[in-house]
């Protein structure tokens, strides 16, 4: 079975709901969560990271980041999206 991964940051103050409506978000568009890692740092500020396979992802990667961009807008954070390719070129020796 084929993946196609993407990496999501979240970035901001910490609040409810935060993992819920991200995640709510991907389920809906037929985006599937491999991995998560959250944490809360001692300032207050939440971080999340997540490697999501878009494979079959009922939209485009811009719709993507452009639904996620609107999220971090409503949640006042920082949410950006990264293909796995970018990463493994940015990272290549």
């Amino acid at each position: 079975m084929s993946k196609e991964l993407v990496f999501i940051t979240v970035i901001g103050a910490d609040r409810k709901g935060i993992v819920a409506t991200v995640s709510n978000f991907l389920y809906e568009s037929n985006i599937n969560i491999v991995d998560i890692n959250q944490r809360i740092m001692t300032d207050g500020y939440f971080i999340m990271t997540m490697l999501a396979d878009i494979v079959d992802a009922g939209i485009s990667m811009d719709a993507l980041c452009a639904g996620l961009e609107k999220i971090g807008n409503r949640l006042n954070m920082k949410i950006q999206v990264q293909h796995e390719n970018i990463f493994k070129m940015m990272h290549r020796i």
